[in-house]
């Protein structure tokens, strides 16, 4: 990679300036490459940690995330600060968002339209999931419409995952995932070691993985252990980004474009830090709700799959309910999360679920600033259109498993986080109810383009990290 020190770029002039590395950013840089010749430096905040590095200290980075912000929650927010950024803690489940998720306000009076279309975003998922290598269901096609193949098969389903799709064939789909299914030049095949958040056989992909030429491009610079602290702007243009190197020093380098794609709680912290806030800067964090369910099964064995998740039900996703409880994904497991069952012959008699509901930002759940200048979660819970949506899938879930010989189903509660923080910096058509346009450009300030889930002005209960990238390769696109 072409590394820099912060002395060598700073009171340097670039064509681009691209805060973060992660899926936003580099995704971006994917899309800005497609036509090479301008002079791009990238700031990331953290170091470079090799899968090796990673693998060997059991961690994706050195720096916790927790101690970058303050709050008032016990809620964690899980992410990466360093090269890659989400690309390294993901689990790569790859889903895309339901063409009904960008229609809420028109189809069911709930929130804002997405100022995007199912089919403007479908051939840059395609572009997204072709990078990534993603394996994938073709019967996904028949809710959500593709023009092109998904890149690798999909993985193997357990037997109650093909006991669903025979009765559910519109609604139940072999997880797509970026764990390669087929080994690729530079990943393995899955090899269902249930460890995903630093996959041992680097079957994943990351930037680590599948980034790293990006950043090898003769008109690229990486500067690593870089903070960007605030931008310095005039008029409707930012002018220069500030940053500061690992000993707290402060540089500044200008640039014709920016590209904020630091996360859902950083990016706005920049921003109020610039006093370039305002609006909604900073309001309305939100996350997808998850519970842990597990049904017990009568002489049906599980975890015969080859990925960690094998499985993806829609039949409590659209629908009219939508008007007032979030739709709701449950997701079929291939690992022991709750432990082994006992019983004679009974022990793979058992199948894992996750309920995930849409939540929809409140303007009570917000990043703001501490006395210090740190970002701070002002967090209080999900929307209760969240809550009600978790209980219809609940109590619809064992109509949902009929399917199955299903002896009982036990609650295991809450999820603490679905690791997917986004919705601080949302995208709309009306600079009153949102902070950037559709092409991800800021209403304000024309030459800054944010990336990343912070756009997202709803949340699917789908993984949103394959939309963010694909975003970002279409912000890129309409730029150029």
């Amino acid at each position: 990679m072409n590394l820099a020190s912060a002395d060598s770029v700073a009171g340097e002039h670039f064509d681009v300036v691209i805060v973060g590395s992660g899926f936003g950013s580099s995704f971006f840089l994917h899309g800005l490459m497609r036509k090479p010749g301008r002079r791009v430096l990238v700031l990331e905040w953290g170091g470079h940690a090799t899968h090796d590095w990673q693998l060997e200290e059991g961690r994706n980075s050195p720096v916790t995330d927790s101690d970058t912000y303050a709050t008032n929650s016990r809620k964690p927010w899980n992410f990466t600060i360093g090269f890659g950024g989400g690309t390294n803690c993901w689990f790569a489940q790859t889903p895309r968002l339901h063409p009904g998720d960008f229609r809420l306000r028109t189809e069911h009076g709930v929130a804002q339209d997405w100022p995007v279309t199912y089919g403007d975003l479908e051939p840059y998922w395609c572009d997204a999931e072709e990078i990534m290598a993603v394996s994938g269901d073709p019967d996904m096609a028949r809710i959500m419409p593709r023009s092109r193949d998904f890149p690798q098969p999909p993985h193997r389903m357990p037997d109650p995952d093909r006991l669903m799709k025979e009765a559910r064939p519109d609604t139940h789909f072999a997880m797509p995932t970026a764990r390669a299914r087929v080994a690729t030049e530079t990943r393995a095949a899955c090899c269902a070691s249930l460890r995903c958040q630093i996959c041992p056989a680097d079957a994943k992909f990351t930037a680590n993985n599948g980034l790293v030429p990006l950043y090898e491009a003769e008109d690229v610079t990486l500067c690593l252990q870089a903070e960007v602290r605030r931008f310095e702007s005039a008029g409707s243009s930012v002018g220069a980004a500030i940053f500061a190197d690992a000993e707290g020093h402060e540089h500044r380098v200008t640039g014709d474009l920016f590209v904020l794609g630091a996360n859902a709680i950083h990016s706005p912290a920049i921003l109020l830090r610039s006093d370039l806030g305002g609006g909604l800067t900073g309001v309305g964090l939100h996350e997808s709700y998850g519970w842990s369910m597990e049904a017990w099964l009568d002489g049906v064995d599980n975890f015969g799959g080859s990925t960690i998740t094998t499985g993806l039900d829609f039949s409590l996703y659209d629908g009219p309910h939508r008007k007032d409880s979030g739709a709701a994904l449950v997701y079929f497991e291939n690992r022991w999360s709750h432990g082994m069952r006992l019983g004679a012959g009974r022990m793979r008699q058992t199948l894992p679920l996750v309920i995930v509901t849409e939540d929809l930002p409140e303007d009570r759940n917000r990043v703001t600033l501490d006395g210090e200048g740190r970002a701070f979660i002002d967090y209080h819970g999900p929307s209760d259109y969240a809550l009600k949506g978790m209980e219809r899938a609940k109590a619809a879930l064992s109509d949902l498993l009929a399917p199955l010989p299903v002896e009982r189903i036990l609650d295991h509660g809450i999820r603490e986080t679905e690791s997917h923080l986004q919705g601080t910096l949302r995208m709309g058509r009306d600079p009153g109810t949102s902070v950037v346009d559709g092409g991800l450009v800021h209403h304000r300030l024309r030459n800054l383009v944010v990336v990343g889930t912070s756009t997202f002005p709803t949340c699917s209960a789908a993984n949103p990290s394959l939309t963010a990238a694909a975003l970002s390769l279409r912000a890129a696109d309409l730029l150029a």
